[in-house]
């Protein structure tokens, strides 16, 4: 049924359009992952949870985000597992791991490439990222960061990596870069915190200026983290504007455990559902639904996880619906704004993470 999915536009049904589509493909998964998951059937059937009750998306049963740090969700056989991801975590923590299977894979790919290119355009272009290539060398056992930077490779006519393996900023790369895609449109790819601690703060303590003028900016998580270092959205627009030239931004949101499915900001800064995914806001006192505008607890759906049960899962994130169906942008489905980590929650992230060690 997922085939379906991919002859529509991506951001292009209504609330009611999308809710029906929705509901019967999240319904079928749900079916699916009882049969070929012992321990989701356990934890659906311990809740007395039965899909034959589901009449809308709201009543797909969900899967806090950290079970997948405490068991071993598949529903697909071992010698069918293509590639594990794991969720970042610090030092003492247990990562998530994610089992996928080649097909599922490829879907992500898919996907991804459809969403970014109603933003970017379809047209595959150069890619800098602000990263160092030692982070994608074990391919088979991908950390989030590693694999949403692997990801991105088929969006990318050539991909270069902007700092060494000491994680300092690789100048004579990034000028050679430029120097051959300047002037045509490319894109430069960082998780938040990354490009502000190795690229913005760096140029601008050197007072260096490069020419990124042509560049998509896409990013990813993090923010809460530079807000704690006092650096504010616009001081990070700012930056990358006066020393690189940068004017156009696309961040977005997304989790290993639903890859795939990004939720990328407009030109009016607003985070997109597509037809593959929701987000639906709860009350994390008695996890009801939340009003347009109501902030609780980041509930995300997605029809794209087929070799293991994550089509339905609770965050530990806070967000809540700006709106639905009339984003001045012109793009159908919610729009939504990421608030950061829930109080009391385990800290998580690709970007947190990592920044997490230059405290």
């Amino acid at each position: 049924m997922i085939e379906e999915f991919h002859n529509i536009e991506p951001y292009s049904l209504s609330k009611k359009e999308k809710n029906q589509l929705l509901t019967r493909e999240l319904t079928e998964l749900t079916t699916y992952h009882r049969e070929h998951c012992e321990q989701y059937d356990n934890i659906l059937s311990a809740f007395e949870l039965n899909e034959k009750n589901i009449k809308t998306v709201e009543d797909i049963p969900f899967l806090p985000v950290r079970i997948f740090k405490e068991i071993c969700l598949k529903s697909i056989p071992d010698d069918k597992v293509f590639k594990i991801m794991t969720s970042s975590g610090t030092t003492n923590q247990v990562s998530s791991k994610i089992y996928l299977d080649k097909e599922n894979a490829i879907l992500q790919q898919k996907v991804l490439l459809r969403l970014l290119g109603n933003f970017i355009g379809k047209k595959r272009l150069p890619m800098l990222v602000i990263d160092s290539a030692s982070v994608i060398k074990n391919r088979k056992l991908f950390t989030a960061r590693g694999a949403t930077i692997m990801g991105l490779d088929f969006a990318a006519t050539k991909m270069f990596f902007a700092l060494k393996d000491d994680m300092s900023l690789d100048v004579e790369t990034v000028e050679e870069f430029l120097s051959n895609y300047r002037n045509d449109n490319f894109i430069i790819f960082g998780f938040t915190f990354m490009v502000w601690q190795h690229l913005f703060e760096v140029v601008e303590k050197m007072g260096y200026k490069f020419n990124m003028r042509n560049s998509f900016l896409l990013t990813a998580g993090g923010w809460k983290k530079l807000e704690n270092s006092a650096v504010s959205r616009e001081d990070f627009k700012r930056i990358g504007k006066e020393r690189c030239g940068i004017i156009r931004y696309i961040d977005h949101y997304s989790m290993a455990e639903q890859s795939g499915c990004i939720y990328a900001e407009c030109e009016y800064g607003h985070l997109h559902a597509s037809i593959y995914s929701d987000m639906l806001i709860r009350n994390p006192k008695d996890f009801s639904l939340c009003e347009i505008g109501e902030k609780g607890i980041i509930q995300v759906v997605s029809v794209l996880p087929h070799s293991y049960p994550g089509h339905s899962i609770l965050t530990e994130d806070e967000g809540l619906i700006l709106g639905e169906d009339d984003c001045p942008c012109g793009r159908k489905g919610k729009y939504i704004k990421i608030l950061g980590r829930m109080k009391n929650a385990e800290i998580r992230g690709c970007s947190d993470t990592y920044a997490s060690k230059f405290k």
